[in-house]
């Protein structure tokens, strides 16, 4: 992974330095954003900090009754390490209201319609702190359209979109982020049990590199073959992001 390695702490100055210019250039000077117990939303918490001072960042746990109880242990341990303004706004109420009326919906619906419901939530809380809404999905998840539209994807700035999920890694490691939330499987927690590369069939890692040299370095299949990457792997990436587009793009207007 020597090619996706970067200087965290160059990284860390100069995404701490994005969202201070582009919160000022919004007329803002305070920050909220949704703490899910993972590492992205963790370094953007640890960013947000770093860039605005603690006592502008509202850092928001938007629970609902499936979600694990780690992930909240960990989104507490996060807000408590950086001092940062806390709120908690259980999502269960309104989400099982809906839901009685669609039985039938799917693990996948409820998620999204969870994800949606946050962000909801943060750009309510936003325009009663007058606070600009930072979201954490980072470049890995970007490409492969990992995230959902008008939900985790609906936000003013996205500071890990330009850092793939092992750079992010990297970055939470040098900030400090704590090591149980680094080391555990990335989860977007959506229903009991599901993890991020359990969903999408393969791991990050392999993931990144295939990206890495796919998008940056614009390798074609023929050499990406011959990095070691199989061809239904390459299609599936391939796929991935095509399919995607979409949810890098505004609404089409004609």
């Amino acid at each position: 992974m020597k090619d996706l390695k970067i200087d965290p702490g160059k990284a860390s100055r100069r995404l701490a330095g994005f969202i201070k210019q582009e919160a000022r250039e919004r007329g803002f000077s305070r920050a909220i954003l949704g703490i899910s117990g993972g590492v992205d939303s963790a370094v953007v918490a640890f960013l947000a900090a770093k860039a605005l001072s603690p006592k502008n960042v509202w850092g928001v746990t938007i629970p609902h009754r499936s979600n694990s109880k780690e992930s909240i242990k960990h989104a507490g341990l996060v807000i408590r390490k950086l001092g940062i303004n806390a709120l908690n706004v259980d999502i269960t109420a309104q989400i099982d209201a809906y839901f009685r009326k669609f039985k039938d919906a799917s693990r996948v619906r409820v998620g999204n319609k969870m994800a949606r419901e946050r962000m909801s939530v943060l750009y309510d809380l936003s325009a009663k702190y007058r606070a600009l809404v930072i979201g954490s999905s980072n470049r890995t998840e970007l490409l492969l359209g990992y995230g959902t539209a008008h939900g985790d994807l609906a936000c003013a700035i996205m500071p890990l979109g330009c850092l793939y999920k092992t750079q992010v890694w990297q970055v939470a490691k040098y900030l400090g982020v704590p090591e149980e939330i680094i080391k555990k499987p990335p989860t977007a927690d959506l229903w009991q049990g599901q993890t991020d590369e359990g969903e999408l069939g393969f791991r990050y890692k392999d993931a990144d590199r295939l990206l890495f040299n796919m998008i940056d370095r614009k390798k074609m299949p023929g050499q990406l073959k011959a990095m070691g990457f199989s061809r239904d792997f390459i299609k599936n990436i391939r796929d991935r992001i095509k399919k995607n587009a979409f949810k890098r793009s505004l609404p089409t207007i004609p």
